[in-house]
């Protein structure tokens, strides 16, 4: 009976040791972002670190300071904005564990997205307006030998029986990017239904593909695949006046090719700091502030020129009667400004007519969405 008597006090004591040790375990949620101060505070709990770095894409590198407790802080002033960030822990380049909003990056570690709130003039802030829908599509691609997906955004009010179908935007995302990252990145949904709100876009159905493939197999999985089943599902214009392929980076480079390449299919062509004329010698690094400034060898140029006959082989001033719009954008701070450049320079000794988008900013969405926002309003007009 003692002995029965002993090994449940045991027992007791080795529950009652486990729950003290659990609740001690039980450390407070931390929250990370936090708006504070005219900024925002970043926090990580890393009590074994010996450093952190808050790496804010574009803005800057800032070394976290440790409490007694183990949370690394670090509280930033910014501008009302959306932004990339990340942690670089003793090297190791994490997203923030706080923070469930994620950057969609494809093959990489990621990074976390903070939203510093501003005024209701900014596009990209939620506002009292109608609201649009996001549908996600999953289809097997017989071009691409794979399983791709892309997204489709459908305007406020939309109407599967309108008598006027709706025009047709393609938006595409740049390299480590995904199907989801203009509607995540960028708030593409939320600065279309403001714009549409405000009257300044029309309604319209934004279709954001997978991008990677190579050129040549992407517009024809666009052309054969993706245009055909948009144009079944939705109330989705049929007449090429009525659809426009626009993207960045990447994307940029992929939607001047496929849609100055087959003008029969897209009216509206546009990039934004676009990866155009990739092939040739890369620009000189920028010996200054920005690249705007840097200089170019003729060697450079004139091979960036045959790089851009070869992928537009039968561009002439003819396409000025099929183009309701060509645009080009870059931020002056871009490190592609220059490929952007001699591009322009190519398509005007070709007599092509184009818009020219120039901005402050470099490589980034806070240009991004910026440029979306003033590029809605011209389309289909």
């Amino acid at each position: 009976m003692k002995k029965a008597q002993y090994c449940f006090f045991l027992i007791f004591c080795l529950l009652a040791l486990s729950f003290t040790l659990q609740a001690q375990q039980r450390l407070p949620p931390i929250k990370s972002p936090e708006v504070a101060d005219g900024g925002l505070t970043f926090r990580l709990r890393a009590p074994n670190a010996k450093e952190v770095i808050l790496d804010i894409e574009g803005i800057s590198k800032e070394t976290m300071v440790k409490d007694d407790q183990g949370v690394w802080s670090f509280t930033k002033k910014l501008d009302p904005d959306v932004y990339d960030y990340a942690f670089v822990v003793d090297g190791l380049r994490i997203p923030d564990p706080a923070n469930p909003v994620a950057k969609p990056c494809y093959q990489c570690n990621g990074q976390s997205l903070a939203h510093m709130p501003g005024p209701a003039s900014l596009s990209w802030e939620i506002k009292d307006v109608p609201r649009g829908a996001v549908n996600h599509q999953v289809y097997r691609s017989a071009v691409m030998g794979e399983d791709r997906d892309y997204y489709v955004y459908l305007p406020p009010n939309y109407d599967p029986k309108r008598k006027e179908p709706y025009p047709v935007f393609f938006l595409l995302h740049g390299a480590t990017g995904t199907a989801l990252s203009w509607i995540v990145n960028a708030q593409a949904n939320i600065i279309l239904d403001n714009l549409i709100a405000e009257g300044k876009a029309k309604p319209m159905i934004m279709v954001n593909t997978l991008g990677y493939g190579g050129n040549d197999k992407y517009a024809t999985e666009v052309i054969q695949e993706i245009i055909p089943q948009v144009e079944k599902t939705y109330n989705a214009a049929k007449d090429r006046t009525q659809r426009a392929i626009v993207g960045l980076s990447m994307g940029g480079g992929t939607a001047y090719y496929t849609g100055l390449n087959h003008l029969d299919h897209f009216a509206y062509v546009g990039g934004m700091s676009s990866a155009v004329g990739m092939g040739g010698p890369r620009p000189p690094a920028s010996t200054t502030s920005s690249p705007a400034t840097t200089a170019s060898s003729t060697e450079q140029a004139t091979a960036m020129m045959d790089v851009f006959a070869k992928t537009y082989p039968k561009l002439d001033e003819k396409a000025n009667s099929q183009l309701k719009l060509l645009w080009v954008a870059c931020g002056v701070d871009d490190f592609l400004y220059q490929n952007n450049k001699y591009f322009r320079e190519y398509l005007s000794s070709k007599n092509v007519k184009f818009t020219y988008h120039e901005t402050p900013g470099g490589h980034t969405f806070m240009v991004w969405r910026r440029n979306l926002t003033d590029l809605a309003p011209l389309l289909f007009r």
